[in-house]
This record gives structure tokens, sequence and C-alpha cells, in this order.
């Protein structure tokens, strides 16, 4: 068994100010997507300039907060929203929907490539290998919150955390920041460095997550005010990203079925 760090989640005190670890986290994501962003627009072909990384950048941190916590409310936390409607405003708390985000991002994206004029396939092409660097470190701010933790376990690696009583469990938190955040980012880094029909590169993130975290549900433990949905294993993770998996296969296979080469690039 390993002993869990039980690191402050206030990362600095300055006065009434507190800095989150939490919200750092968000912070270095944010700073991942802008420097990999500015790298993938200097490749031949690129969507987005520089300039226009650090634009979307704008539009993308807006739908991950408003899409990430209206998502945390309506999916998992509509009761206690009902009770304390100001829970909704108290992000450093934890409490962010990967899902509801998704679908922020997808709405800033839409918004912005229309501005733009630049193609939503392409758009989403573009940024989902950005994403996965963010994914991995939110992850890593669940677990110095110690929320979202797996299973009890006798894993070698298993660790008591303070607010899951005495037994110790599975670091799901961790489990998922290296399935969401490097693996996944390896994954579309690479796929993406070769030319790919517009959608297949969205198509495989699509995948890729849906998988990853159906996966980590099974030994993560489910929210306590949801519970199983189905069969005492199914949970509210799982009905999420199972469309995920099938909208991505079938984007892929669109992309692969309907879509060129990117005219550019076609050659390489």
């Amino acid at each position: 068994m390993l002993k869990y760090p039980n690191i402050d989640p206030v990362a600095l005190k300055l006065g009434p100010l507190k800095i989150h670890w939490y919200g750092i986290t968000y912070l270095v994501g944010f700073i991942a997507f802008l420097v990999l962003g500015r790298m993938r627009a200097s490749r031949p072909g690129a969507v987005l300039n520089k300039e226009q990384v650090s634009d979307f950048l704008f539009y993308g941190v807006l739908g991950v907060i408003i899409g990430g916590r209206l998502g945390s409310v309506l999916f998992y936390n509509f009761d206690h929203f009902i009770a304390s409607p100001s829970m909704i405003f108290r992000i450093w708390e934890g409490g962010m929907s990967f899902h509801g985000g998704l679908i922020g991002v997808i709405v800033a994206a839409w918004i912005y490539q229309r501005r733009q004029g630049i193609g939503f396939l392409r758009m989403g092409d573009f940024i989902a290998p950005l994403v996965p660097i963010g994914l991995g470190s939110g992850r890593i701010g669940n677990f110095i919150n110690g929320e979202l933790w797996g299973k009890v376990s006798d894993v070698p690696w298993a660790m008591v955390f303070p607010t899951g009583g005495p037994d110790p469990r599975h670091p799901s938190q961790l489990y998922q920041a290296g399935l969401e955040g490097v693996a996944l980012f390896v994954i579309l880094w690479l796929f993406s460095s070769k030319p790919r029909p517009a959608g297949a590169v969205s198509g495989l993130f699509l995948v890729c997550y849906g998988a990853f975290r159906f996966v980590v549900e099974f030994v993560r433990v489910p929210d306590a005010d949801i519970g199983y949905l189905a069969f005492g294993w199914v949970t509210m993770g799982q009905v999420l990203s199972l469309p995920m998996i099938l909208l991505g296969i079938g984007l892929m296979i669109y992309a692969y079925k309907n879509n060129a080469l990117p005219k550019k690039t076609a050659k390489a």
C-alpha cells in the first residue's frame, strides 16, 4: 500500500485570497493548449495560425468552465444545486464534468470556426490533440483534492484517502491522468502528425477518451447521490462515454469514406 501524500488543496494564501491547486491544474492545461497549439500552427497547411490559436483559447476557456460546471450540475449534482444554487460558482471545490466541458468546447469551436470560415471538422481535428494534457492535469487536481477515488482494493499501489474511509482504494484519478492525459496525448499527437481526412482525429479522440473513461469507471466509485444506474455496475460516466465511442467510430468511418486528405499535404 502507498501512502496518500495528503497535499493541502490550497497552494497559496495571499490574505483572504486562496489559490487552489485545482485551479492551477486548469491553468496548466490552458498554457499547454497555447504552447502545443502554436507548435501545430507552424506546420504546413495548419488550419489555424499562431494568432488564431491565442484567440480561440479565450473561447475554449469559456467553453470548458461554463460547460464543465453546467455539466457537473446537470449530470451529477442537480439536487445539490437546487438546495444551494451558489455551488455552481464554487469551481475551486472541484466538480467539473468532462462531458459538459466537451460540449462547451464543441460549441466554442463551432462559433469560432463559423466566424473564421475554417470548417468544423478541421477545427476539431486541430484542437483535439491539444486537450489531453489539460485533462490529465485536471485529474491530478482531483487527486490533490482527495476526490473521485476508486473502489476498495488490495493492489500494492492502493491508498487510504482522507475522505474515503479507513480502507485502501484504487487511485483512480491517477489512472485517468495516465490514460486521458499521457496516453491520449501520445496517441493523438502521433496520429495527427500525418495527413488525415477531416474528422478522423476528432473521431479518434472520442473513441479513445470514451474507451479509457468507460474502463476506469469499473474501479472508480460513482457519485454517492447517483450510485450505479443499472446491473450493479453501470455508472453515469459510462452512460455518457458510450455515445462518445459510437459517435467517434461513426465519425472516423465517415471521414475515411467521404473526406479527402488536406490538399496542401496530401502528397506528404
